[in-house]
């Protein structure tokens, strides 16, 4: 073969490999377009949330549903829905996942059995007591199962993981939006007034503690009504609401188990992978492997 056809032969190899390089990243950034534009509203919306709430005060799951409803004519743009689903399930499901970073059995054991199995009853009859008052008042049963998981376990977290795992139906993201905001409000206002409620009963930190853990639905304002009280109060809350954030696996399983005859799940669909990671965090915090500045920022 002559230089020229050799010359020749290295182009087309050349066009060949820079053809399949371009075909292969167009291929890998398909998706990508896809889901950025929604995916980075859904961020715009998270921060400015954050800096409101860090600023001005105030739970930042409320205001990012403040600021997403005032955006929602820009949100049915059909550019912005696969990157706007993305975040409310897959990145949802990770954020869930990592609030076992967060929990220890050390941290749960530490109250002693009485409360845990207190708190442990509570939750399932809260969860049962929302299914059962659905019927009458002609609301579905999945609903009832939302409202009671949200108000029992974690609030807007709690009821979100289990939307995840509910059969889909036309007013679900309804019912969501609408547990969601009444929760988050109904935990802003005891947030407020439980602390009062306990000065005024002369409760001890570790009873007002409790109260405190046992009954507010965010974290955030679970720490903050026990240091309002005291720090001793505020360790006591946030040990026992870790407790019923821990229950969300067990909780979120059952539902999962239920409702799988009418997703047509398979078996091994049965337990969402979000919930194994989230099993999976609390053991590795539980044998000290995640240190305290990474778990608060996970």
């Amino acid at each position: 073969m002559g230089d020229g056809e050799k010359s020749v032969s290295g182009r087309h190899n050349f066009n060949v490999t820079c053809n399949a390089s371009l075909m292969s990243a167009v291929a890998i950034s398909e998706p990508f377009k896809q889901l950025y534009q929604g995916a980075l509203l859904s961020v715009v919306i998270a921060m400015a949330s954050t800096f409101i709430a860090d600023n001005y005060g105030g739970p930042t799951m409320l205001y990012a549903l403040l600021v997403g409803m005032v955006m929602n004519s820009v949100t049915q743009n059909a550019q912005l829905q696969p990157g706007i689903g993305f975040c409310s399930k897959t990145v949802l499901r990770v954020g869930v996942a990592l609030l076992g970073a967060r929990i220890s059995v050390s941290q749960i054991s530490s109250l002693g059995w009485p409360p845990v199995a207190l708190v442990a009853c509570a939750v399932l009859v809260t969860i049962l007591f929302g299914m059962i008052v659905a019927a009458p008042l002609k609301l579905s049963r999945s609903f009832g199962v939302l409202t009671g998981g949200a108000v029992a376990i974690c609030g807007a977290s709690a009821a979100l993981a289990l939307a995840a795992v509910l059969p889909n139906h036309k007013d679900k993201e309804r019912d969501t939006l609408f547990t969601v905001v009444a929760v988050t409000i109904l935990s802003t206002t005891a947030m407020i007034l439980y602390p009062l409620l306990a000065h005024a009963q002369g409760l001890s930190a570790d009873h007002a503690g409790f109260l405190f853990g046992a009954t507010i639905h965010d974290v955030a304002q679970v720490v903050a009504a026990g240091q309002i009280y005291s720090d001793d109060a505020g360790l006591v809350a946030t040990y026992t609401k870790l407790f019923r954030v821990a229950l969300l696996l067990p909780a979120v399983m059952v539902v999962s188990s239920f409702a799988r005859g009418e997703t047509h799940q398979k078996p091994y669909q049965l337990i969402p992978l979000f919930l194994i990671v989230f099993a999976c965090l609390v053991a590795v915090n539980s044998l000290g492997f995640i240190a305290p500045p990474l778990a608060k920022t996970l």
